[in-house]
C-alpha cells in the first residue's frame, strides 16, 4: 500500500474521507495553515497526525504520495517541493495558475522519475466512467462534435472573503471542468472564441470576474465544440437540467452523462435508445458529507487510479504534461475574454516558450 499525506483541508475533506476508505493507500499525516481546520478535521475522521507546516510533510519519509488541495497560485511552489523531496503528486485542478513555470515542472518531473496526476475529478463520476467506455467502444461512431456545461447557483460563494479578489476567476475555478472533457474528447484545440460577463447578482455582491460565459473551440482537425457556465443565478430543476452535463454527439448515436444527477443517456449505433441511473448505494458512494458539495466517491476513484498506475507502472490521466495543456487553454480563453476576439493556442504556448511536443500535443 502507497502511504499518502494530504495537504489543503478545505476540498481535502473529501480525499481524507477517500484514503481512509481506500485498500491502496494509507493516511499517514494532513496538513493545512489552519489550526482549527486541523482540529476540526481530526475530530471529524478520529485521524490525529496533524500539522500546519508543509515542511513537516515533505520531510516525513513514510510519505509516498502528496495530494494537494491549497489554493490555485500556490500549486506551483506546492508541486515543486513535493517533486523536490521525491514524492509522488496529486494536484487539484486547475494544476498551475502561470505558465511561466509550467517547463521548469516538466523538466523537475523527470528528473525526479515520480508521477503527477492532476485532479480532475468530473472524470471519476459514474456517467463520465460509462460514457468514456461506450464511446471508446465505438457505440456511438466516430465523433462530430462535443457540448459541455456547468451551471451551479454559487451565490454562497460571494459570501468568502477569497471569491470577491481580483485573482478569483469562475474560469479557473468551475468552468474547467466542462473544458477538461473537451480536452479529453478533442485534444488537439488549435482556437478559442469566448464572451463573458459579469451578472447583476455577480455585480452587486463585488465579483471582479466575469460569472458567466459561453465558448467555442475549433479542433486541428475541423470539428467544433462549446462549453458554457453560468454561476451566480437559480438552475433549473435537476430534474429537467443537470448542473453538469457533456453531450457527446457521433456519426451513428449521442451520449449524455449529467454528473451530479447520476444519470446517463445514449442513442447507439443499432438505434437503441437507453437513459441509465444508478441508485442509492453509488449516491452514497459519491456523496458522503452534507448536501453534494463534496464528492467523496470521485476522489476515492482517481486516487485508486492513480495508484494502480504508480504500481503497474502505466501513466494516469490527466497528467502533468496534460494538466498543462489544458491551463494553456483556459489562458487561452482568458484572452479571449479579454479581447473579444479568437485565440490561438499554439500563440500561447509561444509566449510562455512551451513546446507542443513538451506536453504531447
Amino acid at each position: 500500500m502507497l502511504k499518502l499525506g494530504i495537504l489543503g483541508l478545505g476540498e481535502g475533506r473529501s480525499t481524507m474521507s477517500a484514503a481512509l476508505s481506500s485498500d491502496r493507500f494509507t493516511l499517514v499525516q494532513v496538513c493545512d495553515a489552519n489550526q482549527q481546520l486541523c482540529k476540526d478535521r481530526a475530530l471529524e475522521f478520529g485521524f490525529q497526525n496533524w500539522t500546519t507546516s508543509y515542511d513537516d510533510m515533505l520531510q516525513n519519509d513514510e510519505i509516498d504520495v502528496i495530494a494537494i488541495y491549497t489554493p490555485d497560485h500556490l500549486h506551483f511552489e506546492h508541486v515543486k517541493q513535493a517533486l523536490l523531496h521525491a514524492k509522488h503528486v496529486v494536484c487539484t485542478k486547475p494544476f498551475i495558475d502561470d505558465l511561466s513555470n509550467a517547463n521548469e515542472l516538466i523538466t523537475l518531473a523527470e528528473q525526479s522519475g515520480k508521477r503527477v496526476f492532476v485532479g480532475q475529478s468530473s472524470r471519476f463520476f459514474e456517467p463520465a466512467k460509462r460514457q468514456r467506455k461506450d464511446f471508446e467502444e465505438g457505440l456511438i461512431g466516430d465523433l462530430i462534435t462535443i457540448e459541455s456545461h456547468y451551471h451551479a447557483d454559487h451565490r454562497w460563494f460571494l459570501e468568502k472573503e477569497w471569491s470577491l479578489k481580483q485573482s478569483f476567476k469562475w474560469l479557473y475555478g468551475g468552468l474547467s471542468h466542462p473544458t477538461d472533457f473537451i480536452r479529453w474528447y478533442l485534444p488537439d484545440i488549435e482556437e478559442v472564441m469566448g464572451y463573458g460577463m459579469l451578472s447583476a447578482n455577480g455585480q452587486r455582491a463585488g465579483l471582479k470576474n466575469q460569472d458567466t460565459m459561453h465558448f467555442i473551440f475549433k479542433a486541428r482537425d475541423g470539428r467544433i465544440a462549446r462549453v458554457s457556465g453560468a454561476y451566480t443565478g437559480p438552475t433549473q430543476p435537476a430534474a429537467r437540467d443537470s448542473g453538469m452535463s457533456c453531450i457527446l454527439r457521433g456519426t451513428e448515436g449521442a451520449s449524455q452523462a449529467d454528473y451530479h444527477e447520476l444519470r446517463y443517456s445514449v442513442t447507439t449505433s443499432t438505434g437503441e435508445e437507453k437513459i441509465i441511473t444508478w441508485g442509492d448505494a453509488t449516491l452514497k458512494h459519491y456523496f458522503r458529507f452534507e448536501g453534494q458539495s463534496h464528492h467523496a466517491g470521485e476522489y476515492q476513484n482517481y486516487l485508486d487510479y492513480f495508484a494502480d498506475s504508480i504500481m503497474n507502472n502505466f501513466t494516469a490521466y490527466p497528467d502533468l504534461k496534460e494538466g498543462i495543456g489544458t491551463v494553456a487553454l483556459l489562458q487561452a480563453m482568458d484572452e479571449s475574454l479579454e479581447t473579444g476576439l479568437p485565440v490561438k493556442i499554439d500563440g500561447i504556448l509561444k509566449d510562455y516558450n512551451i513546446s507542443r511536443a513538451s506536453i504531447g500535443l
